[in-house]
């Protein structure tokens, strides 16, 4: 009797406010987006970040271009497929946008990843960029909780300001309900910085929801259970 094929791991959603209006699809395992996805996802055509390879899609358009350079690194590294358009209040600045796509995003993994059964549960990696070190530790905890020090000192990197970048992996772990400890251990361009921390973040991240062979629907907890 074969086993069953694992479950599609992806999520379509849109998220509308009165400060952003955010288009998002992911498939954790690359690949094709899903059939609910928004139609205006589909006809992007103008994505700040964007690339498209046998395995992966990403296209991403914040309006903020370091925003969507680092999540075009995130979804590379982790092995997503990834879109996102979001039109915000940039005449405000650039917080609600940030912070909203950043939310966006972790209620789609979380909707996507649906249960831990089955899966690592810990994943952690180093990843460096020339002169800087991050590392990133991650846990599919269901206890959203985040500590992230990446040592800026520029106010923005380009249209993104600096105290932005860390608020933003909170924003991500608070509305995934994961556990996220991310640190830039040396480097001296803050542009480094923060990417070699989003990369390592992404490394971590599909290490930990990877899944384990022998292990199907096995929850990875001594207490037998990752619910709240």
């Amino acid at each position: 009797m074969g086993s069953e094929a694992p479950r599609t791991r992806w999520a379509a959603l849109a998220r509308d406010t009165n400060e952003t209006k955010i288009q998002l699809a992911l498939n954790l395992d690359g690949g094709d987006f899903p059939p609910d996805t928004d139609a205006r996802l589909i006809s992007e055509t103008d994505a700040h970040a964007s690339q498209a390879s046998k395995s992966q899609t990403i296209s991403i358009n914040t309006g903020i271009g370091f925003l969507d350079h680092m999540l075009h690194a995130l979804a590379k590294h982790a092995g997503w497929s990834l879109a996102i358009a979001c039109k915000g209040d940039l005449h405000i600045d650039d917080h609600h946008t940030a912070e909203d796509v950043c939310i966006a995003l972790g209620y789609a993994f979380g909707k996507a990843l649906g249960s831990a059964a089955g899966l690592a549960r810990f994943g952690s990696a180093y990843a460096p960029l020339d002169e800087a070190l991050s590392r990133a530790v991650v846990d599919l905890s269901n206890r959203p909780f985040s500590v992230v020090e990446l040592g800026l000192k520029r106010e923005k990197i380009g249209d993104l300001s600096c105290e932005m970048i860390p608020h933003c992996i909170d924003s991500f772990a608070q509305a995934a309900r994961i556990t996220v400890h991310v640190d830039c251990l040396r480097g001296f361009n803050d542009h480094h910085r923060a990417e070699s921390a989003f990369k390592a973040l992404a490394v971590a991240v599909k290490a930990a929801t990877s899944r384990v062979a022998g292990k199907e629907g096995e929850v990875p907890s001594t207490k037998g259970t990752l619910s709240v």
